[in-house]
């Protein structure tokens, strides 16, 4: 037969293991909307630059027949350029802030600050420094992590960058179903 402290050990045990995977979700949903911001802030300085601009990269030596390796690309999704673009992206993380969506109790992070100055809805966004650490650390880890593939994905790709890079190419968002999808 249990007794007392058989039971309060099991009760307590089940607790700790119940706070642990809650603790996982936080961090999975933290590093998964790191992702998604950075994204999005890389997207949005992309197109902020002249797509008539553009770059000369390859070798500037001269081949045995006197051509050149040289080509041009456009600037706005040049190795240079996204390198520029991802020293300062998660300075941007400090303008979003977290939600919990009521249906799922998982943390979403969202832009707060508007990019054009309107007005946005905060009514539900948690927004405290905290937060904004936590998001903009997640987000240096990740680009650290995995430098060449958002280069290359920023690089090459142009459709779906944030399910492609953040759930298929770095399993960051294994729950990406559940994550409503926005249109740009």
């Amino acid at each position: 037969m249990w007794n007392f402290s058989k039971l309060v050990a099991v009760c307590l045990l089940l607790v700790l293991l119940a706070s642990h995977g809650h603790g996982a979700r936080q961090s999975q949903d933290l590093k998964c909307g790191a992702c998604r911001a950075m994204v999005d802030e890389m997207e949005w300085a992309i197109s902020q630059v002249d797509p008539k601009k553009m770059i000369q990269t390859g070798s500037f030596r001269i081949n045995p027949d006197g051509s050149q390796s040289v080509r041009e690309v456009p600037l706005a999704r040049s190795e240079g350029n996204l390198l520029e673009l991802m020293e300062n992206v998660c300075e941007r993380m400090k303008d979003y802030g977290e939600r919990v969506e009521p249906t799922t109790s998982r943390a979403i992070y969202e832009r707060v600050v508007s990019r054009d100055g309107k007005s946005m809805d905060l009514s539900e966004a948690k927004l405290d420094s905290e937060v904004t650490a936590s998001l903009k650390y997640a987000c240096e880890t990740i680009i650290e992590q995995n430098e060449d593939e958002v280069i290359e994905y920023f690089a090459h790709e142009t459709d779906n960058v944030k399910d492609k890079l953040c759930s298929k190419r770095t399993d960051l968002c294994d729950h990406a179903l559940q994550i409503p999808h926005d249109e740009l």
